[in-house]
């Protein structure tokens, strides 16, 4: 599914975009701990920070595929990415898609006043929708993530309690060997 934004708010979306994203990815980064926060923002190697990375390049590539003439699937795999590391992170649900509102949010205070004066309600309106349905998205992987997840704990126990099992009787048929039984 391929949508655009109307031309003018477009254009006022794009110049405000390195304001809107810088503000987006700080917000994005200010919900972990103040240590962790400095190094995801300062350090810019892909392989030393490969979550501040992620989380960097991503939002401004969503940004660019919710206001340009994007495709909903390039910005739902986009938008995958940065949610699969707030389910490995164990963020609760609404932790985790947070960061999606706070776009709305921060767009909204960005071009509030503009849009107010020219009229694009209902443009602005759109845009928003989008970004709800962003948040679906962010939602339903989350949790298809926390599945995975989930799956690969349960088949290590599983693993190790089969492991337990196999050494806890070679133990006995070697007790058993020694007594002569």
């Amino acid at each position: 599914m391929v949508y655009s934004v109307k031309a003018s708010l477009q254009e006022i979306l794009l110049r405000k975009k390195t304001s809107i994203v810088d503000k987006w990815v700080q917000r994005f980064l200010s919900y972990y701990p103040s240590e962790s926060m400095k190094f995801l923002s300062s350090q810019k190697d892909r392989f030393a920070n490969p979550v501040g990375y992620t989380i960097s390049s991503s939002a401004g590539a969503i940004f660019d595929e919710l206001v340009g003439d994007g495709d909903f699937l390039v910005t739902e795999l986009l938008l995958k990415d940065v949610v699969r590391i707030r389910a490995v992170q164990e963020f609760l649900p609404s932790q985790a898609i947070r960061f999606v509102f706070d776009l709305k949010e921060i767009m909204r205070s960005e071009i509030e006043k503009e849009a107010r004066e020219k009229g694009w309600r209902d443009e602005f309106s759109e845009v928003e929708s989008r970004i709800d349905g962003l948040a679906l998205i962010a939602f339903d992987s989350y949790m298809e993530s926390r599945e995975k997840l989930f799956k690969i704990r349960i088949d290590e126990v599983k693993a190790r309690s089969f492991q337990t099992i196999v050494a806890s009787g070679a133990g006995i048929n070697n007790r058993e060997k020694r007594n002569g039984d």
